[in-house]
């Protein structure tokens, strides 16, 4: 398999500093949502001039940016959502990701922009694909739920470009078919007010009213999903971009997914037979997340050990713990603003898009001023770590586990 054939790797953006970071830490492109019509009414999202500072920073890498206009669009919008695209059409925007079709036909005739259909969509079978390719679709983003049966038939019966999720987040729904949150806090889920009430814990009552005994109160929370160990599989059947979700997402877990994911697709192609699954890459996926992950639909096995019945633990993750801001290789010292507490002894790890991880034991450690201190514990602060070996400005320093 050629270069050229190498999936894009297709990361989430909440802000600028995301963004930088997911494109710095190894993704081919990224996807952010506009402050219009876009599914994630939590998150910053960018303002127009935003997305402009955006795309320039993007296209210097010569990497990509599409923008999430994905939203069920309703009638008090439509005579707005034209101008909208003209001015994502004037900024440069790679694509847009849409599930309406108003915005879709929108965007096909009145502007230049690739359009890429949204898991919003639901899409899981061929005959669908055909009619959104003929519609001028340029890229379908699979359903959360395809199977690795379903995209091998699908790409053997339509030439276009899909697009697969490989990490993140799963709808205890069809992706973009849920109005539990709407129906029971009022928040429109399919516009990007999604309460999660699949996170919630439920009473069990039989037809008489009674509680069900159960060791926990009923949830029906899915499970993350991960394909990492099906990267060979989703390559070898030619899907064109490989997706990670989560816009909300905190700039480490961007920096720590899509660095393990770009390795584990590099492998891959520096030595296609040979290849060998680095389940170590496990680990430091599972200590980014607070909940389990698995292949979910991918491999036909989607049942119980896919869904939380009894609840579960999330912890707050504190395994960040600071991001280099320079390094003076004349003294060794390296400028770190700290994320998270740490102290002297502590054994720790740094690793980049270009620093080979390593792990040292801290040392000695000194405020901005250079004093000597045992403990980091402010957010923020800035401090200096003596560091044998060079790092580079964003690195990252976490805990070694």
């Amino acid at each position: 398999m050629d270069k050229k054939n190498k999936p894009e790797l297709l990361a989430p953006a909440g802000d600028l500093e995301r963004l930088k970071i997911a494109l710095l830490y190894g993704a081919d492109a990224v996807y952010v949502g506009g402050d219009l019509f876009s599914l994630r009414a939590n998150a910053i999202n960018f303002s127009l001039e935003q997305l402009e500072e955006a795309v320039l920073f993007t296209h210097s890498l010569s990497k990509k940016l599409y923008v999430t206009v994905n939203i069920a669009l309703h009638n008090t919008e439509a005579d707005i959502v034209a101008n909208y695209l003209e001015s994502l059409d004037r900024i440069g925007v790679d694509a847009i990701i849409a599930s309406d079709p108003f915005i879709i036909e929108l965007a096909i005739k009145k502007t230049k922009i690739p359009v890429h259909l949204s898991t919003q969509q639901s899409t899981l079978n061929y005959e669908a694909i055909k009619f959104f390719k003929r519609e001028g679709v340029s890229r379908i983003v699979l359903a959360r739920e395809t199977s690795s049966d379903d995209i091998k038939l699908i790409k053997d019966k339509v030439d276009i470009e899909l697009e697969c999720f490989i990490h993140g987040a799963m709808c205890a729904s069809y992706s973009g078919r849920c109005v539990l949150s709407n129906f029971l806090t009022a928040r429109d889920s399919n516009r990007g007010g999604c309460s999660q009430i699949c996170r919630w814990d439920f009473k069990l009552l039989d037809e008489g009213q009674n509680k069900l005994q159960g060791e926990k109160d009923f949830t029906f929370c899915t499970k993350d999903l991960s394909l990492l160990k099906h990267i060979p599989d989703l390559i070898e059947l030619g899907v064109d971009s490989f997706k990670i979700e989560g816009r909300m997402r905190s700039t480490y877990y961007i920096a720590t997914v899509v660095n393990i994911y770009r390795r584990a697709i590099d492998e891959y192609f520096s030595d296609r037979e040979n290849y060998h699954y680095n389940i170590g890459y496990e680990n430091i996926l599972r200590n980014c997340a607070n909940r389990d992950s698995v292949p979910q639909f991918f491999d036909g096995n989607c049942g119980i050990d896919c869904q939380y019945y009894n609840g579960r633990v999330e912890v707050s993750n504190q395994d960040f713990l600071g991001i280099v801001l320079n390094y003076d290789e004349k003294t060794n010292l390296a400028t770190i603003e700290q994320r998270n507490y740490f102290k002297k002894g502590d054994i720790v790890e740094i690793f980049g898009p270009n620093t080979k991880s390593f792990s040292f034991k801290i040392c000695e450690i000194y405020d901005e001023f250079n004093n000597i201190i045992d403990v980091v514990r402010h957010p923020k602060q800035i401090v200096k770590l003596k560091v044998e070996l060079k790092v580079c400005q964003s690195d990252m320093m976490r805990i070694k586990r």
